[in-house]
């Protein structure tokens, strides 16, 4: 399976809305980020969804490479 598209090497400090849902970008390609735009479309890349269970800032992960996707875990650190 081939790497995900490294966006940024931090994370996305992201508001969201309780009970709304987004769709974190996998592939690193979207010009949306952190969110897809289907830039991984042909590829084995899906988006991950996300429902916020409360308003609040949440740190959507950057690097692509996080292991709680779509939240950062710190991956980025070791890259």
């Amino acid at each position: 399976m081939e790497d995900p598209v490294i966006a940024q090497k931090s994370p996305y400090a992201t508001d969201v809305v309780e009970g709304k849902t987004y769709f974190w970008c996998a592939c690193g390609k979207s010009a949306k980020q952190p969110f897809c735009d289907g830039s991984h479309s042909g590829s084995a890349f899906t988006p991950t969804k996300y429902k916020a269970e409360k308003t609040r800032t949440v740190f959507f992960c950057g690097c692509k490479f996080s292991k709680k996707q779509p939240l950062c875990d710190g991956s980025h650190n070791s890259l």
